[in-house]
């Protein structure tokens, strides 16, 4: 595929899952095996990506992504975004606060056979359990 056919590959997963949060783009646009390398661990495959983004969507029912930036080179499509939501469910054992938060991400993607087959994620996590209160702010 061209880099801009990887491109659009990527903008229709980030816009489908997260704008549209329709988790069935996943089966679209993600490959059977497919990796996410998140801090908190590896999730593998199209099932366990649908959970542990679906952990976010049912924590944030408006999470809103933007998409900053979108590049590629070759199989790699960077996307440097920003997150907007309000906390109105449990998230990893915290209960809803009602907060809205924003925080800035950059996703590094592979594509192959013009599927998303692995995806390193760095977020800004940090500042999200901050703005909910469950880390003081530093300073």
């Amino acid at each position: 595929m061209s880099t801009e056919a990887n491109k659009t590959l990527v903008r229709r997963f980030w816009e489908g899952v997260f704008n549209q949060k329709n988790l069935a783009v996943i089966d679209e646009v993600c490959a059977a095996d497919c990796v996410l390398h998140d801090p908190s661990g590896p999730i593998r495959g199209r099932e366990g990506l649908k959970q542990f983004i679906g952990m976010y969507l049912g924590a944030f029912p408006d999470f809103h992504i933007t998409i900053e930036d979108i590049i590629a080179e070759g199989d790699r499509v960077v996307v440097r975004q920003t997150t907007t939501a309000t906390h109105q469910g449990e998230l990893m054992g915290i209960p809803p606060t009602g907060k809205r938060v924003t925080l800035s991400g950059i996703h590094l993607t592979r594509v192959a056979d013009g599927k998303m087959v692995e995806e390193w994620a760095n977020d800004d996590v940090l500042g999200l359990l901050q703005q909910l209160g469950v880390i003081p702010p530093m300073g």
